[in-house]
């Protein structure tokens, strides 16, 4: 059943909490390179404002393992999010506690407020399964999800990109909130929708774009897209796990031994079924890992010494081809190290491939992470169908997995 959004309910009045995505790239500096997540989030903010309420937001950023890392305080993002609304965003100085929960008391309808890092805690990112093995650890992960729940009169679950979590934020607090309303935001609801409707009501050809550095976290993708695409295009650095299952030599390239027999059993399981597996013609190789180093371009064996770092230009050719005739497209990974020049080129080739493509009328999604990153780096976001904020969600969404944070909502 549809889960109910931000849109069902009667926000006036009301304490708003929104679990957002704001893990936002920074420098060091701490200057947010890219806004797109807090952009993103901001129709369910304006909702709740502009229907009376008042917003508690949350989110997590980076990785501090539990420990207070200022260069991973949310505060460029409360500054950022305060020019992006045009009104002050006060920043709490924790997530939890008694300063906490008297400005959120505070707060009147039209105010905002964003909880620090929610990951300054470890509580936050303890994981279901281990907090069920162990009574001390879910007594953590309860009493710290309790005291966020408590802050709010509606809980809004808006951050796609870790909707694959168990993490306390994305469920427990949802869990604690139970009896008050407990819905999605539309970021939510837009990916739900693109990806949903991408993969169900898929126009033909159907090809899937798959690359990044390893094989293992992209087999159940792969095994469940090849019943349903006609074609998977694999690059990046699991192409060479593929090679090596063929009996080809791969020199010092990424490989990861322990899948060979998958990715040799996958091909022949999409012989079976009739989806195409291409796997590039040619590879740019190199004996060091940095921009500009010497390469040179390989169609068979790469020999000792040298690594494969990019499709080579008749792989470019070969899948900016095969993308540029499908009418449904969905790309998860770099076809190379698309970080260092001029190992990009495989990467950008499939880029612009995808924004013709779509120019023609295709359907293209772009499953998160560094694909996300090449298309806005290109310039290309408004030349796509849709760009997920959620890599591995998007991933697991396609696997066809159900999410825990999703599941708790309140149905329409």
């Amino acid at each position: 059943m549809a889960k109910q959004t931000v849109a069902d309910i009667n926000v006036e009045g009301k304490k708003v909490l929104i679990r957002c995505g704001f893990n936002v790239p920074l420098d060091d500096d701490c200057n947010i390179t890219n806004d797109g997540r807090i952009t993103k989030a901001l129709p369910t903010i304006k909702h709740v404002l502009d229907g009376g309420g008042s917003v508690i937001l949350m989110s997590h950023l980076g990785r501090p393992k539990g420990k207070v890392n200022e260069k991973l305080s949310l505060a460029p993002v409360a500054k950022r999010l305060g020019e992006l609304l045009g009104k002050d965003v006060v920043l709490a100085g924790d997530c939890i506690g008694d300063d906490v929960e008297a400005k959120a008391a505070a707060l009147e309808p039209g105010d905002v407020m964003l909880l620090e890092n929610l990951r300054f805690h470890s509580s936050e990112t303890i994981k279901d399964k281990a907090a069920k093995d162990d009574t001390q650890l879910r007594e953590a992960k309860d009493a710290f999800a309790k005291k966020i729940a408590g802050l709010a009169d509606v809980y809004v679950c808006d951050a796609f990109g870790t909707a694959h979590r168990d993490n306390a934020s994305m469920y427990t607090v949802a869990v604690m909130m139970e009896g008050k309303p407990r819905v999605s935001g539309f970021l939510i609801e837009k990916e739900m929708k693109f990806l949903g409707n991408t993969v169900k009501n898929a126009k033909k050809p159907f090809i899937a774009i798959l690359g990044g550095a390893k094989v293992s976290g992209k087999l159940a993708v792969i095994e469940t897209l090849m019943t349903k695409v006609d074609c998977i295009l694999i690059g990046g650095g699991m192409a060479y796990t593929f090679f090596k299952a063929q009996g080809r030599q791969i020199g010092d390239s990424l490989c990861e031994d322990d899948f060979i027999d998958t990715a040799s059993g996958l091909i022949d399981r999409a012989k079976e079924i009739g989806c195409e597996i291409i796997l590039p013609v040619d590879t740019v190789i190199a004996q060091e890992f940095k921009a500009n180093a010497e390469n040179k371009v390989v169609t068979g064996d790469i020999e000792n010494g040298w690594v494969g770092l990019d499709i080579g230009p008749e792989s470019r050719k070969l899948f900016a081809e095969k993308v540029k005739a499908a009418k449904t497209i969905v790309w998860n990974g770099p076809m190379g190290v698309f970080e260092l020049e001029p190992f990009d080129a495989g990467t950008k080739a499939v880029a612009l491939a995808v924004a013709e493509a779509t120019a023609g009328g295709a359907r293209s999604v772009i499953g998160g992470g560094d694909s996300a990153t090449a298309i806005v780096n290109m310039g290309l976001e408004d030349k796509v169908s849709h760009i997920s904020t959620g890599g591995g969600a998007s991933l697991e969404f396609l696997e066809g997995k159900k999410f825990k944070c999703l599941g708790i909502l309140d149905e329409k």
